[in-house]
Parts: C-alpha cells; structure tokens; sequence
C-alpha cells in the first residue's frame, strides 16, 4: 500500500496522517455514541481530538515497525460503547459504526478542497505533500473498516442490516473465526479488492492527481 524504503520525513509525515484519521474516526464514533444515549466513551474521556487519548501504543509502535517494510499496519484504542443504552440498539449500532468511516470520507473531502483550492506558496511543498498524504490515510481506514469482519466497523453494519437471526449465527461465526479470517484477508492481499482500488479512484476524483 506504500512503496518501500520510506525517507524519515515521509515516516513522519505517515505518522501524523495516522493519528489525524484515527482520531477522527474513534471521536466520531465516541460523538455518535453519546447521541444515541450511550455515555460510556464520554465518562471514559474518548470524545477528544487529542490523539493521545485514542493512541493504542501496540498498533502504534506495529505502524512504524510495518512502515520500515514498505507498508503501514496499525490499528487505533476502539471506542467503548454499550449498546444497551441505545434507544433503538440495532439502529443505532449502524449508525455509530458507520460514523467512524463516514468521518473519515468527511475529513478527505475537507481536505482534499485545501488540495485543490487553496493557494500555499512553493516553499509549503512539505504541507502539499503532507494534505495529500492525511487525504490518502482517511480514504484508506474508512474503506479498510468498511470490510464485513470483526472487530471492523463493516461487520457491525452488516449484522445491523441482517434479520435478526442471520445476525447471531453470523455473530457467532465471526466470533470463533472473524480474526483468523481477517489476517488472511490482510497478508494474502484480498484486503486490497476493499481498499486500494477504491481508494485510488476516489483519491483521483478528489485531489485530481493519481495515488
């Protein structure tokens, strides 16, 4: 998903655009969570834009190892929710899963008109490159959390839309299975049917330029 032998600087700059979309992402659901009537992320302090209180140090540390190898592998602090405070559980578990996403897509396009439209002198190439980057990221952990496998955000949504009974054999299915069948899906390359063509066409649509 990136090339290999990234420069110091490019690491960096990975670095933020990771924590900017994860950030995002778990405020929106934590956000999501609190107007569905659930206030179990906002007693724990998980509706922040600060990115300590999202960072997990494992998935953090396992970017930066997985970056020196020419791709990025990382992981975010999930947001705790309780379904049973929602007003309508169902209902309301799609929408809080699928705000995580939607927020990402939201922050891409945001950015994305910085891209395009705003002005930046030549010696801001770094902050060009940079916007291009966290536009990238955002597109690639909303598509990435769309795939139908938990613990993702996609296999929330699913089972949300299924009829109720489908829903528990697939729950339970998914609980014996759903991790082993996710790392096949991330190191055989499937993962990349969900994500990358995706996120290149829109990438393009967006900024004008290729990925």
């Amino acid at each position: 998903m990136f090339r290999a032998h990234v420069s110091l600087q490019e690491m960096v700059m990975y670095l933020l655009a990771f924590l900017i979309a994860i950030t995002v992402h778990e405020y929106a659901h934590a956000r999501a969570a609190l107007k569905a009537g659930d206030d179990t992320a906002k007693r724990m302090g998980r509706i922040s834009l600060n990115p300590i209180d999202h960072m997990d140090t494992l998935g953090t540390i396992m970017f930066v190892v997985t970056m020196l190898n020419g791709f990025g592998l990382a992981w975010g602090k999930p947001v705790p929710i309780d379904p049973y405070r929602f007003k309508n559980p169902r209902w309301d578990v799609l929408k809080v899963s699928i705000w995580g996403p939607l927020s990402n897509l939201i922050t891409a396009g945001v950015l994305a008109i910085l891209f395009r439209f705003v002005m930046v002198p030549m010696a801001a190439v770094n902050f060009v490159l940079l916007t291009a980057i966290c536009i990238k990221f955002n597109l690639i952990l909303a598509f990435f959390n769309m795939i139908p496998i938990p613990p993702l955000d996609g296999s929330k949504v699913l089972m949300s839309l299924m009829p109720v009974d489908h829903a528990r054999r697939y729950e339970m299915t998914m609980g014996r299975y759903g991790m082993i069948i996710l790392l096949l899906v991330l190191f055989t390359g499937v993962a990349g049917m969900f994500i990358v063509l995706p996120t290149r066409i829109l990438f393009h649509l967006l900024t004008g330029v290729p990925m």
